[in-house]
């Protein structure tokens, strides 16, 4: 056959099958393509379909409920003669920064075998704020919730002996940060052994989060839910504020992080004129490590903490009116009304501790005080929303305290997936804007218990450790009994009777050691 035929025949073979092959990929690409759409037409008509109303309730608790009692044997503490010695921390930071370190105080004097003084709180540096601990939190009932974990002092105490008497001074350590438990057992606890009490400075998230033991974990979740309970004058004008504002119907609550110190820390400079770029950075060098930051890079990746008018354009698009209640928790904004103007002009019924209330509110919400007065009202809100949930203390830990005060809803923005929605609407490209905003905003959980991922916090969410369920799959997740305090109450009786008989015992004893003389100052 001639070369011409054997190539012409060998093309009509080749035709079927690239015939074929052009079919398939056709059919796979359509496929492809119709699947996609429908995915998004799918997501689409989910995100319509979400009532909004729905989010004033709270989240599908799906069986569990809070409980951060012991699931096991549970010792009583050490009794005044068996205690390794005193744990003395001054808990610097905000409010909720102290918050975290009370609690982690409280696990590292139960693992000490330890006696916890009453925690100091570094008021004045950040706050100019002299009332403490004893002004803020209700410290007779703090001390009675931890009687069964830990037992608790109001100061280190004085020692008596060869006839004189003086205060037991405490071995200034200054911890590692998140510190595992095995040095506070090792490190920590020999100094203590050695000086009779030692003084742990600064205390901010001095102990490892990620503790793998569920008992420590939930005696946090006691602490924080439980022991940490503010004083009658700031619960009575946080109720004034939420029974003021519900008396008109739901309202929501907003941490609006838009101040100077988180938008110097955050490097998001570029939004704002000149003159307030120079305070910025003037801030930021003065106060935070050495790092270029460039503004579109850290708005990319979710840095950059939202504007008041994208919160305002997030809740619209969500499908709330301008009828919707907000209480606004914050600080000084920056930038001033400018900022303020988009959101109030979508969002008009605007609160806050100082606009709501009797004119005597104001007297009560200044300081420590003030930063207490919101958190209690953004707990009792009926939907919270932080707007910068990085760095920020208070709304990390008012997402894990709404968790758990009964899955009250919580709508967390996500800043990493909004900010090319915003930025493409800075740019002019705004098709579909709003029905973009609604897919991030509507992939959330609202507040229902969810598995935590890192860099999740324990304070954040502490399900499962803090939760049990009535009708479990697992035994790990089975509710205590309900007898479970009258146990340790029993616990802790038989133990304070065996205190009392080594207390008269003791009386006899004369101390004579070189050790104790050591102690003294």
């Amino acid at each position: 056959m001639r070369r011409g035929s054997v190539e012409a025949a060998l093309r009509r073979r080749r035709s079927p099958a690239r015939l074929w092959v052009g079919v398939s990929a056709l059919i796979v690409c359509t496929i492809w393509l119709w699947s996609s759409s429908a995915g998004l037409a799918l997501a689409s008509y989910k995100a319509q379909d979400v009532d909004v109303n729905k989010l004033w309730r709270t989240a599908d608790s799906n069986g569990w409920r809070a409980s951060s009692a012991p699931r096991s044997y549970w010792p009583p503490p050490p009794t005044e003669s068996e205690t390794n010695g005193y744990l003395r921390v001054r808990c610097n930071g905000g409010l909720n920064q102290q918050r975290t370190a009370i609690c982690n105080a409280v696990v590292a004097a139960r693992i000490m075998n330890a006696t916890l003084v009453l925690p100091e709180l570094d008021t004045n540096s950040f706050w100019h704020d002299e009332s403490g601990f004893v002004g803020i939190y209700d410290v007779p009932h703090f001390i009675k919730t931890l009687k069964y974990d830990v037992h608790i002092v109001m100061s280190v105490p004085e020692i008596t002996t060869n006839g004189k008497t003086k205060k037991l001074k405490a071995h200034q350590i200054r911890p590692p940060r998140d510190a595992p438990l095995a040095w506070y057992t090792t490190v920590a606890l020999e100094k203590m052994k050695n000086y009779g009490a030692i003084y742990l400075t600064p205390f901010s998230h001095r102990l490892a989060e990620d503790i793998n033991d569920a008992e420590l974990q939930r005696l946090r979740c006691r602490v924080n839910y439980h022991a940490l309970r503010f004083k009658p004058h700031i619960m009575k004008a946080s109720s004034e504020i939420v029974n003021k504002l519900r008396s008109e119907g739901h309202f929501m609550s907003i941490h609006l992080r838009f101040e100077m110190d988180m938008l110097a820390f955050a490097g998001c400079v570029d939004i704002f004129t000149a003159q307030e770029q120079k305070i910025l950075i003037k801030y930021r060098k003065e106060n935070f490590a050495e790092k270029e930051l460039v503004y579109r890079e850290r708005r990319l990746i979710g840095k950059c903490p939202l504007t008041p008018e994208e919160v305002g354009l997030i809740l619209r698009a969500m499908g709330f009116d301008n009828t919707t209640r907000i209480y606004l928790a914050s600080g000084e904004l920056f930038g001033g009304k400018r900022f303020m103007k988009p959101f109030k002009s979508m969002f008009p019924h605007l609160e806050n501790h100082s606009s709501v209330g009797p004119a005597k509110l104001e007297e009560n919400t200044r300081g420590l005080a003030g930063s207490a007065v919101d958190y209690m009202v953004c707990l009792l809100s009926d939907i919270f929303m932080p707007t910068y949930d990085g760095p920020s203390n208070f709304a990390n830990n008012l997402m894990g305290h709404r968790l758990y005060y009964g899955f009250r809803t919580t709508v967390t923005p996500n800043r990493k997936a909004l900010a090319p929605i915003f930025m493409d609407r800075e740019d002019g490209r705004t098709t579909g804007f709003e029905e973009r905003l609604r897919q991030v905003m509507f992939n959330s959980h609202f507040g229902g218990p969810h598995k935590r991922t890192h860099p999740e916090s324990f304070y954040t969410n502490s399900w499962p450790e803090c939760f049990c369920q009535m009708n479990p799959r697992k035994h790990a997740d089975e509710c205590p009994p309900d007898n479970i305090y009258e146990v340790l109450e029993n616990q802790f009786q038989s133990q304070q009777s065996e205190e009392g008989t080594e207390e008269v015992k003791a009386t006899n004893r004369t101390d004579s050691t070189s050790q104790t003389e050591e102690l003294m100052i």
